[in-house]
């Protein structure tokens, strides 16, 4: 093999795309056609508001913000996830999911499909597990989510 067989290679280098950063996406809501407003509550939760959190050492607030913004990163130009409302005396928080697309698939499958790309980073990220019970960890669930569609 000659040593010139790769001279051209720079031809062929294909360098890798710069993720997007979320902070430099503006929210836009003429960009997405349908939203959705998600009430999450804890899966056999050992506390009764997020106030307790902090005995667990965790902080609720950066701890969504920040799973939040991960999936912003991983999902942009398909979905957006908001935070509409966290309050320390309640024990659940609400978010905004808006689509690119319009889903036709029923509400228990969009559920599903945000309870699965959200649980391992609060679950394990986060470290959550330490706030839900046995039950939970078992069945590996840590949510329990209410959707409904939101229109103006």
């Amino acid at each position: 093999m000659s040593e010139n067989f790769f001279a051209n290679y720079k031809e062929f280098v294909v360098p890798p795309q710069d993720r997007q950063k979320v902070e430099n996406e503006e929210f836009n809501p003429k960009d997405y056609a349908s939203y959705y407003i998600l009430t999450l509550s804890l899966n056999d939760s050992l506390i009764s508001n997020w106030k307790e959190a902090k005995d667990y050492e965790i902080d609720i607030q950066k701890s969504i913000l920040k799973v939040l913004k991960e999936f912003n990163e991983k999902q942009i130009g398909h979905y957006h996830l908001r935070l509409l409302e966290l309050e320390n005396d309640n024990s659940y928080f609400v978010i905004a999911l808006s689509c690119k697309n319009e889903i036709h698939e029923p509400i228990e499958m969009i559920s599903d499909y945000i309870e699965k790309m959200i649980s391992t980073p609060f679950y394990i990220g986060q470290n959550w597990y330490r706030i839900i019970g046995h039950k939970g960890r078992v069945e590996r669930k840590i949510f329990h989510i209410t959707l409904k569609e939101y229109s103006m």
